[in-house]
């Protein structure tokens, strides 16, 4: 993410250094663990693999030039072949559903955790509810239905359900008949803490506050962030791997908002202090710099954050951090929070818009979605853990190797995962969205609930406005006034040309004809701004 650039940067060093890694004498073990035949069907595939990497046998390195480039292992463990498998079970865990100031008041939204579909919406006492998303009629979705003075009404028959699931109006029930007490909704916990809406999956545990995610910057005097959310077309898991990975910044994410650079590109350190069944954490930064200055923490099941420590001349501690909330909205398809604050913001980062920087973190994403769409497609399909396929670097994949091993710990808790030397495949088949309801339905509710007519509205994941901007009410307010001004200059550039052409005197039509260039030059600006934060950013190294 160029997002971590900040992270990056040059500042007073920490005391703290990098101790050098004891190098593993691994041939004779890994070989003696194996079976002959398995011996065989390794040297094959040995065989077919470049120069480079011909002696890297399960992800560990045996050759002497490899030693010490590749990530070691992280335990005696799994170095005996050995595996710890820790409790866990994916449903007793808080999710982020959604950013709370993005939530639509006059509108069911329909929401996705794994393959577990949920609505949230907002009552008529401004409380949020949380039902599973299917009506116990004949499954419509309720989140296609509409709300009813502050209840959540079905569109297909019109039931309409309240507070804890309760179903308080049937329109085809005789007058006399009491509305059946199975006709309700399966209801789950939701929370709005530090401006996140977090939702407990589980009906079998009551929901423990103490897993509820608590950022301690974020509760800082003066602290201050930039909030946005992105649905991504590639699983979480994914995702998480390209957030936690600051050494594809440079290249990938090259001049996007003046802090990438290639040339930058460069070994890092990391150290890790942690080793959790809940995750990892530890410090990283620039070899060069012979300090560790960045602090990572990934905890269970998809909260990941860097934080950063910086003193000013004047002895002042001010906190940055960048936090990722990274929930699975189903195969192939994840739902990102991002947010960046900090208790001492650039002058310079005041002068430009929100929108701006949310166009920015949308173009981030769309310059790594070709890598992670491809990637995720290649895991499915090889059918095998990562140690199979990544050749992970110390000097730049150290977090990458911890997440997965974590999963390694965990995954046999999650309706699917691909860990570094274990894989469980979906056992469901992916939900394909299809078009959104129709025109009446559509008009009758706000985005992101509704889509709406014409190709920037369709449900497409390779499409800005569908993955960011149908779901942040600043960006939404800001497509439709933009476009609205361009409505008005380009009715003044009409109209002024259209004087000018019937005057007479020289003066005026001179005077007509520059509102008539400064109204089209007010309708390019806001053409400019409507494209910004709908349009895709495409790379232009590739000459067709």
């Amino acid at each position: 993410m160029a997002l971590l650039q900040p992270f990056l940067s040059h500042s007073p060093p920490l005391s703290f250094s990098l101790p050098k890694p004891t190098p593993l004498s691994l041939v004779s073990l890994s070989q003696s663990l194996k079976p002959p035949h398995k011996l065989l069907t390794q040297t094959w595939r040995d065989s077919i693999r470049c120069c480079a990497i011909a002696e890297i046998r399960d992800g560990v390195s045996l050759g002497g030039e490899d030693q010490g480039v590749l990530v070691d292992p992280s335990s005696q463990e799994e170095v005996r072949g050995e595996r710890h498998v820790a409790e866990y079970d994916w449903k007793e865990e808080w999710y982020p559903l959604y950013l709370t100031k993005d939530i639509p008041e006059d509108a069911p939204m329909g929401l996705t955790v794994f393959d577990k579909q949920l609505v949230l919406y907002r009552d008529g006492k401004d409380l949020l509810q949380c039902y599973e998303d299917r009506c116990p009629h004949r499954l419509a979705k309720l989140s296609e239905g509409q709300l009813v003075d502050g209840r959540l009404e079905c569109l297909y028959h019109g039931w309409q359900f309240e507070g804890e699931g309760k179903c308080v109006k049937i329109p085809q029930l005789p007058a006399d008949a009491k509305i059946p007490r199975s006709a309700c909704v399966k209801t789950y916990e939701v929370k709005d803490s530090q401006g996140v809406v977090w939702v407990w999956m589980s009906h079998r545990t009551p929901p423990n506050p103490d897993k509820l995610p608590w950022f301690e910057n974020f509760a800082r005097p003066g602290f201050r962030d930039t909030s946005t959310i992105h649905e991504l077309p590639y699983d979480h898991s994914i995702l998480l791997e390209n957030l936690m990975d600051p050494a594809h910044v440079p290249i990938s994410h090259d001049r996007t908002d003046w802090s990438a650079k290639r040339e930058d590109a460069q070994p890092l350190c990391f150290k890790v202090t942690e080793r959790t069944d809940r995750g990892f954490a530890g410090w990283w930064g620039r070899e060069k710099d012979e300090s560790l200055l960045n602090f990572l923490r990934f905890e269970a099941p998809c909260v990941l954050q860097n934080n950063r420590e910086i003193v000013d001349k004047n002895g002042e501690k001010h906190y940055f951090t960048g936090l990722f909330l990274c929930r699975p909205s189903g195969q192939g398809k994840s739902m990102l929070i991002v947010r960046f604050g900090s208790t001492k913001r650039s002058p310079i980062a005041k002068l430009f818009p929100e929108w701006y920087f949310h166009q920015n973190a949308g173009k981030v994403f769309e310059q790594d979605m070709g890598f992670l769409s491809s990637q995720n497609e290649i895991l499915m399909k090889e059918k095998v853990p990562t140690k199979e396929l990544y050749l992970n670097l110390r000097s730049s994949d150290t977090w990458v190797a911890e997440y997965r091993r974590w999963m390694d710990k965990v995954g046999h808790g999650m309706p699917y995962h691909f860990g570094h030397s274990t894989i469980s495949l979906p056992q469901q088949p992916a939900v394909v969205e299809h078009a959104p309801a129709g025109l009446v339905a559509g008009l009758s509710a706000s985005s992101p609930a509704k889509g709406g007519i014409g190709t920037m509205h369709a449900p497409n994941p390779a499409n800005r406005y569908f993955r960011h901007v149908v779901h942040c009410k600043g960006c939404r307010s800001v497509v439709k006034a933009f476009q609205a001004w361009k409505n008005v200059f380009f009715t003044l550039a009409l109209a002024s040309t259209a004087l000018a052409i019937l005057v007479t005197g020289r003066q005026w039509k001179a005077l007509l004809l520059v509102g008539t260039a400064l109204s089209l030059a007010g309708m390019y600006a806001c053409s400019t701004v409507v494209a910004m934060n709908t349009t895709n950013f495409v790379r232009i190294h590739r000459r067709l």
